[in-house]
């Protein structure tokens, strides 16, 4: 069932007709502060007011920002999955090798999700909303090892496999990681399982069958 955040988007209403307008610069600074919070100690149990006090701001600043608790955290999270997808294709964009730019995705991706308390983690799964953006990110990330995966089959660059397979294959995987099967089964992290998958592909993609990984 999903968790019901304290400060319902129903009693920010009043708020939210009335909000106040901050600058650019100002709304960056108060979503990064608070994804730091959010990031390490998770949302569901923390209130607007709380929130509030800690970043020596008022409930109309925040409000500012988005209309809810509800629909603050989502803002947040969208701001990291953003940030953390930007990084990411930073460290890739340098990377000429296929299987090292496959290796250096997935574990870029690891070194972002690593970010990520547990608690937070736990509590976005069991929201729909945050769990929906999870998805959406964890989605994109499956599209864009596929591509690389063609790709590097593509300029012949690794042997001789059914790239849709592997590509499907990986999909799979990193939709057992967004659904914690996988962290539950393994007691992994979800960055460590994204460090992991990172080795794996790797090592299928350019191993010969029965080569053992050096």
């Amino acid at each position: 069932m999903a968790r019901v955040f304290p400060g319902t988007p129903g009693a920010a209403s009043g708020l939210a007709r009335k909000r106040r307008k901050i600058d650019d610069g100002r709304r960056e600074a108060i979503v990064v502060q608070l994804r730091e919070i959010i990031l390490s100690e998770g949302f569901a149990r923390t209130t607007s007011d709380e929130l509030s006090a800690r970043l020596q701001c008022s409930k109309s600043t925040l409000y500012a920002i988005a209309s809810s608790k509800h629909h603050l955290v989502a803002t947040v999270l969208k701001h990291f999955f953003r940030e953390a997808a930007e990084n990411v294709e930073k460290e890739v964009a340098a990377i000429e090798d296929p299987a090292a730019r496959i290796s250096t995705y997935l574990a870029a991706v690891g070194t972002q999700m690593r970010r990520m308390s547990s608690t937070c983690y736990q509590d976005m799964l069991e929201d729909d909303a945050t769990r929906e953006i999870y998805v959406i990110n964890s989605a994109a990330a499956a599209r864009r090892v596929r591509e690389l995966v063609h790709q590097g089959v593509d300029a012949g660059h690794f042997r001789p496999v059914h790239a849709e397979f592997v590509a499907e294959a990986v999909g799979l995987l990193i939709e057992g990681i967004q659904n914690g099967e996988l962290l539950d089964r393994t007691g992994l992290s979800n960055g460590d399982a994204f460090m992991e998958l990172s080795d794996l592909v790797v090592t299928a993609l350019t191993n010969q069958p029965g080569q053992q990984a050096t």
